[in-house]
């Protein structure tokens, strides 16, 4: 697992001017198929770390992108919204840089997913039809025109969480567009599950954490680990 600057691509492109990211790499000798990870609000910590890492230890040359890389949530995350809901901006920049990042490198197939979790599967699903292969998409808010948004998307996979009082319906929703659509898909909506279920520890601010837990954002270990089947 290693630190990868990726400043210099993604300054001349227009996005982050320090942009910076984790890379996790199977074991084996590849080429392996690779993966742009995009992180919840909180940013790549090190619970996003580790979803990179299980990516890697799955068969995926997996680069965890940090749209935080030019000062941190504190000065990045109000611009960063602001990209996600107009669908253009920085960080979609950024999430472009990574994605060629990987396809140029020696290891990768060529071919390239993208994963995000929370604003990250919002984030993911934007993207889907930005030149990836394939787009897995947790717990990811539905823009608002989702099928213009979804038109010529690669296929989907997609896991949400039925006691998510943040996204209620989300889910049908989007199983909806994408079959009018006609794109491939494989959405579904964990029973016992509230948002960030596939997580392995409770994250955030730990003075918010006893609302977050109200409101259904905690891990959920009995729907976990069918979540990342899917995935995988």
């Amino acid at each position: 697992m290693v630190h990868i600057d990726l400043s210099a691509d993604s300054a001349a492109a227009g996005g982050s001017r320090t942009l910076q990211g984790y890379l996790a790499e199977p074991d084996g000798e590849g080429p392996f198929p690779g993966v742009v990870l995009i992180h919840e609000a909180f940013g790549l910590d090190d619970m996003m770390r580790r979803h990179t890492d299980r990516l890697a230890s799955a068969g995926y040359l997996t680069l965890a992108v940090d749209l935080y890389s030019d000062g941190g949530a504190r000065r990045c995350l109000v611009a960063t919204m602001r990209s996600l809901m107009s669908g253009t901006g920085r960080a979609f920049t950024d999430v472009s840089t990574a994605r060629s990042w990987l396809r140029s490198d020696v290891r990768c197939t060529g071919k390239v997913g993208v994963i995000g979790f929370c604003m990250g599967g919002a984030f993911a699903l934007l993207a889907a039809h930005d030149d990836f292969d394939a787009a897995s998409v947790n717990y990811g808010q539905l823009p608002r025109h989702l099928e213009q948004a979804l038109a010529g998307a690669c296929p989907v996979v997609a896991n949400y969480g039925g006691k998510d009082r943040t996204l209620r319906g989300a889910a049908a929703k989007l199983e909806a567009a994408l079959t009018n659509l006609g794109i491939e898909h494989d959405v579904k909506e964990f029973p016992t599950a509230g948002h960030a279920f596939m997580n392995d520890v409770p994250v955030g601010p730990r003075p918010l954490r006893p609302l977050m837990r109200v409101m259904g954002i905690k891990p959920d270990p009995a729907a976990a680990p069918e979540g990342w089947q899917r995935i995988e």
